[in-house]
């Protein structure tokens, strides 16, 4: 005969999480989730209730609900069970094993109306202000880069693919509205660069061209303490370069850039000169002849500082799983969004865990 678990066996087992070092309540413990209210009551207004129906849920619940989806790359199906199922999740949100909690259509509706109102750039502007309250400073200098966001693959013909990229519907589609809202017009096709396994005679890796559909995330965090400090989002297809004036950040108490050679153009390089910002970017190799020694020895220099921006990149393809199960622009742009700040959570909480900011 199977016990029923009584309260003392539920404290117990939390007790026992949190000796193991739960993760979900350091940040229950160390965000003041409290500082997204007035914003949300503004981006998101509700009935006053006068004409009954099931009261909503706290707006600042859907937030904690969307930041544990996006910490763990959960669906929406999979974090309504999830949330039922673990101790772990229901003290974090604050919720007994008797508290109703959002199904997966409300969770869905709610992301909806945050990117409506376009608020998740309000909530990292906040978090971001909570950090320098802190005593978390942009400091350093910035380093950019950007990473893909795989998106379901569009079978599209190759006659589909030009209209859509002329920004166009292809005929037929209008005709069938089912049909048209599973198909994402916004995500592109791209190749993406990387090193082949070694082989085993020997021979040098070589570059390995992938074909990869969907869009990027491109970032920028401060050297000190690795926090994202400015992002954006676009299609796969996008050119790096073109993003770096929208994701480096004013505040950085350093003047330094580091980029990659993506972000090499004279329009960027007159674009950092003009704001007093220095360039760290890499240098490209002359067309036709070898890079000289020194370039090469200066390029190794940066990629040793470059390199930190990566780290960033793994958590979030790695443990947060980042993948794009999104149609469309914007709300790919939540996602990314939500993922950022989901990630300079868990970093701020990481950066508590060891000496105080300096």
């Amino acid at each position: 005969m199977v016990r029923q678990p009584g309260f003392f066996d539920v404290a117990a087992r939390l007790r026992a999480l949190s000796a193991k070092g739960d993760d979900l309540e350091r940040i229950a413990a160390l965000v003041d989730f409290s500082m997204f209210r007035a914003g949300l009551e503004k981006a998101v207004p509700r009935a006053d209730g006068t004409k009954g129906g099931r009261p909503a849920f706290d707006r600042v619940l859907m937030v904690k609900i969307l930041l544990l989806q996006a910490m763990h790359g959960l669906s929406d199906e999979r974090c309504e069970y999830l949330i039922k199922d673990r101790l772990s999740l229901m003290r974090v949100l604050g919720r007994g094993r008797a508290d109703p909690v959002p199904d997966a259509n409300t969770i869905w509706t709610f992301r909806e109306a945050l990117e409506r109102a376009g608020a998740v750039e309000r909530l990292s502007a906040l978090f971001d202000a909570a950090l320098r309250a802190a005593g978390y400073l942009a400091m350093g200098g910035r380093i950019v880069d950007a990473t893909l966001v795989a998106a379901p693959k569009q079978r599209n013909t190759a006659a589909e693919r030009a209209v859509i990229k002329a920004g166009q519907i292809p005929k037929g589609w209008a005709d069938k509205p089912a049909k048209l809202r599973q198909k994402d017009r916004d995500a592109r096709w791209t190749v993406k660069f990387s090193k082949a396994r070694p082989r085993e005679d020997g021979a040098p890796q070589v570059d390995r061209a992938v074909p990869a559909f969907g869009y990027k995330n491109p970032i920028s965090i401060d050297r000190r303490h690795g926090l994202i400090r400015g992002w954006t989002a676009s299609h796969a297809a996008a050119h790096d370069g073109a993003r770096l004036a929208a994701v480096v950040d004013a505040d950085n108490t350093a003047a330094d850039v580091w980029a990659d050679t993506a972000y090499r153009s004279a329009k960027n390089e007159a674009w950092l000169a003009e704001r007093g910002l220095v360039s760290r970017i890499h240098r490209k190799k002359p067309p036709g002849r070898p890079m000289a020694a020194r370039t090469h020895r200066a390029n190794a220099r940066k990629s040793a500082v470059r390199s930190a921006v990566e780290h960033v990149f793994a958590r979030q393809k790695g443990p947060m799983a980042l993948v794009g199960r999104t149609i469309g622009i914007a709300r790919a742009r939540v996602k990314i969004g939500l993922a950022n700040l989901a990630y300079n959570m868990a970093r701020f909480v990481r950066l508590s865990g060891k000496a105080a900011p300096a």
